[in-house]
């Protein structure tokens, strides 16, 4: 691996790129081969029974929920270890109102399998988003959508026909809901956490952002080389079981925004003003003022403070750290491991 030396964090030594190892299967290959055959077809009919056919049905969020789960279980993801800052074991009905992500809240996740949107999707019902490190809006994306960005190559531009939009902006249309972040931008091996794209900043100062770390136990379910299909499903459904390690934060705000707030008791756009009243007045930013260069130009003190506050806390939440490389240093790194592949 000495030729990809480059791809190491300086100060760390982190590989936040390079797969991780499977371990090898030995004398119970037969065994493993025997759940790979057994479990793939019972995956492939809930999983295409529930993108061609469920998600499109009346069956309400705790249907599709019910289905995820469903997906969740067939390769044997069973166990989740769950644990939320502030709260001891046991006591999570206490503070369940204020620990947990709820709808008008933003999800800072981190980004390392396909699982992750998964498991988001089956706990919360939220909206998904896809961040770039050259703007600070985001655009919707459906749940398979992100499952798909975990297999492909790393953006640094959004495609030209996206519709951008900022997380208020989006929080506005959509009260109900939760919104996720990938604030990475792409995917890792989970040993650490990348510079964050500048999307964050454009959340509302009062609304909650939870830092959510998710890591796998065996690790190598994680996808940071795109196109790893083969890899991935032969991991995942080779295994008798896996383990989610859920770790959440206490919420985070936007601190970086000082300017007045919708005073209470207005209606703006027919909205209720419980709700407008976390949102800012001045909405005068457009996709033109707020896409930036490649380097993500024009990010303040202040909301550097608050993106590093959350990378900090995903770190912590990971037990790892945050590294220099980002999405530019990992489409070099992606080109430089397929012409080694091709040899």
């Amino acid at each position: 691996m000495e030729k990809y030396s480059q791809y190491r964090d300086r100060g760390s030594g982190i590989a936040p790129f390079f797969p991780i190892p499977t371990q090898s299967s030995g004398l119970y290959l037969p065994f493993h081969v025997f759940l790979f055959l057994f479990r793939l077809p019972i995956l492939l009919t809930v999983t295409l029974g529930y993108f061609i056919v469920l998600q499109w049905l009346p069956i309400g969020s705790l249907g599709k929920k019910a289905s995820l789960w469903l997906i969740l279980g067939a390769p044997g993801i069973w166990w989740i270890d769950l644990q939320i800052d502030g709260v001891r074991k046991g006591s999570l009905a206490k503070h369940h109102q204020s620990r947990l992500p709820q709808p008008g809240t933003i999800i800072a996740s981190s980004l390392t399998s396909p699982i992750d949107a998964l498991y988001l999707a089956a706990i919360f019902d939220p909206i998904f988003t896809a961040s770039y490190p050259s703007t600070r809006l985001v655009h919707r994306i459906s749940i398979f959508q992100a499952l798909l960005r975990a297999f492909t190559e790393p953006q640094l531009k959004p495609p030209p026909n996206a519709n951008l939009v900022t997380l208020q902006a989006l929080i506005q249309k959509h009260p109900h809901r939760p919104i996720v972040v990938f604030p990475e931008c792409t995917t890792t091996n989970g040993r650490g956490i990348l510079p964050f794209s500048p999307s964050l900043v454009t959340a509302p100062p009062r609304t909650k952002i939870f830092p959510i770390s998710l890591r796998y136990t065996p690790g190598d379910i994680t996808t940071p080389v795109p196109g790893s299909y083969f890899t991935f499903f032969w991991n995942l459904l080779s295994k008798p079981t896996h383990c989610i390690r859920v770790r959440i934060a206490e919420s985070v705000y936007n601190t970086s925004q000082n300017v007045p707030l919708v005073p209470q008791g207005s209606n703006i756009n027919g909205y209720s003003s419980n709700f407008l009243d976390t949102l800012q007045e001045d909405t005068t930013s457009s996709t033109d003022t707020l896409l930036a260069s490649d380097e993500a130009d024009g990010i303040t003190p202040a909301e550097r403070r608050v993106l590093d506050k959350i990378a900090e806390a995903l770190a912590r939440l990971g037990r790892v750290k945050m590294v220099g490389l980002g999405v530019k240093e990992k489409s070099e790194f992606i080109r430089a491991w397929s012409r080694q592949k091709r040899r």
